[in-house]
């Protein structure tokens, strides 16, 4: 049975994050939320990144693994493991393509927002670890996708979104942490009820969307946002 990967200890000071083999849940939990503090100030930890997933979201990324391979498309992904690293995306080229196509918003985005795309040194043992990483690096594409801001609120409708898509349990845990500090001190201009009710619509609307993980979004550079966003995902809600 393929598990992820339990031993990984990053070099951080005064703390031994390494996931013991049959931890217990308590343990997990504790873990997941040292490695989500690390990654709070280094998004791309090449350990903490696949240690938090280690933590909690092993059984879900198998599922996805056994998804995949129920199909040639799938096969094939998991055979090829595209990427879509820093290194792999040659953004002055995307941003040459025509308005609205996936590849000319995306690169946009990342310039809009100031950042540059993900990368990660973890080397994959496993097709579990690629999901991992896949599921990570896709994220800003979701962004794009889904219409969901990069503000505070933004990114917990991401998270929201992601947890009905595909089950993920850290969006969970990063919806607490992110839950709490709203509703103790709201931000973005949106109220407690306002925001929670966000919060749900988008996790609706992840349930009633195709799942994201498996798309090669590689090979729709040129296809139009709006376009893919029909196809993937459910409309949004008046008003969310």
């Amino acid at each position: 049975m393929m598990t992820a990967a339990a031993s990984l200890k990053p070099a951080v000071a005064g703390a031994d994050l390494s996931l013991p083999d049959n931890a217990s849940l308590f343990t997990r939990l504790r873990l997941a939320v040292q490695a989500l503090k690390v990654l709070e100030k280094d998004p791309a930890n090449p350990i903490c990144g696949p240690l938090l997933n280690a933590c909690l979201d092993g059984g879900v990324y198998a599922s996805l693994v056994q998804r995949l391979q129920g199909s040639e498309e799938g096969r094939r992904m998991l055979a090829e493991k595209p990427s879509l690293q820093g290194p792999e995306l040659d953004l002055s080229a995307l941003e040459r393509l025509p308005d609205g196509t996936l590849g000319r918003e995306f690169a946009r985005y990342f310039r809009d927002n100031g950042i540059s795309p993900f990368e990660t040194t973890f080397a994959l043992k496993n097709p579990i670890d690629f999901i991992s990483k896949r599921y990570r690096e896709t994220h800003d594409l979701l962004h794009v996708l889904t219409g969901y801001g990069t503000d505070v609120v933004g990114e917990m409708e991401l998270q929201a979104y992601a947890r009905g898509n595909l089950g993920i349990r850290t969006a969970v845990l990063i919806l607490a942490f992110g839950t709490l500090g709203q509703l103790k001190a709201p931000r973005a201009g949106v109220g407690r009820v306002e925001y929670l009710r966000r919060l749900r619509a988008a996790h609706r609307r992840g349930r009633a969307s195709a799942q994201f993980l498996p798309f090669w979004f590689e090979h729709h550079w040129a296809t139009p946002v709006t376009e893919l966003r029909e196809r993937l995902c459910a409309p949004r809600e008046r008003g969310a």
